[in-house]
């Protein structure tokens, strides 16, 4: 039976590579599909990874009918046998809940890819949709790591080189230069997360004279 399959994980942890490898995988064996993104890094109606791999895509607008698109290309003659849709998070609940009939009704499956929370670790809309219809959810093996080594789950935003936890819940990082500033995101351990402690923040606390070794701030001694 055809399946909703949500993949979801922190920015570097595969997400977009996934997706054009199981995008060539059904192409390879005869089946056919369709492509779908939304605010990707590289521009509009493209899928691409950190890793230089990207494919043409069909760019999901909020007014975009997924129900309708499938059925007019089925109609027109094309086969349609998967949908890959990466960035899942930015697309409405409505879409998520059209995505759904199209597994239950055109018997298609559906691979969606995306960040389960924004910067303010708040779910997007459209991740917690999927979230309660999907069939299945399957967190991406490859672990992003924060600046410390540990395993990164959170997502933060960078403008202009400090953290923030508020603003807009949706912009593109590296590609908005606007009012905003720099946008940058950066993957964080919670621990660091809660700290405000960016890559870096790290760093230049490190280069600061007034902070101890971390072994002489812990044991409350004093240097000889």
């Amino acid at each position: 039976m055809a399946e909703l399959v949500f993949f979801s994980g922190t920015m570097d942890s595969g997400k977009s590579t996934l997706a054009l490898q199981m995008e060539h995988n059904h192409t390879a064996r005869g089946k056919g599909g369709l492509i779908f993104t939304k605010h990707d890094r590289a521009g509009t109606a493209v899928v691409s990874s950190r890793l230089g791999l990207s494919r043409a895509a069909i760019e999901v607008t909020d007014e975009l009918d997924f129900w309708d698109t499938v059925v007019a290309s089925v109609t027109g003659g094309r086969r349609v046998d998967f949908l890959i849709c990466d960035e899942a998070q930015f697309y409405t609940p409505r879409q998520i809940e059209q995505l759904a009939r199209i597994v239950d009704e055109m018997g298609i499956d559906v691979f969606a890819f995306g960040i389960m929370s924004d910067f303010r670790t708040v779910l997007f809309p459209g991740s917690r949709r999927l979230v309660e219809l999907a069939d299945r959810i399957q967190v991406l093996q490859v672990e992003a790591l924060c600046w410390c080594g540990a395993r990164a789950t959170h997502n933060a935003r960078v403008v202009d080189g400090n953290m923030v936890i508020e603003g807009d819940q949706v912009v593109v990082g590296d590609t908005d230069h606007g009012r905003a500033g720099v946008v940058e995101y950066e993957v964080l351990c919670r621990r660091h997360y809660m700290r405000r402690m960016t890559a870096y923040a790290a760093r230049a606390a490190a280069l600061s004279p007034d902070v101890l070794p971390f072994d002489l701030a812990q044991d409350g001694g004093r240097p000889e």
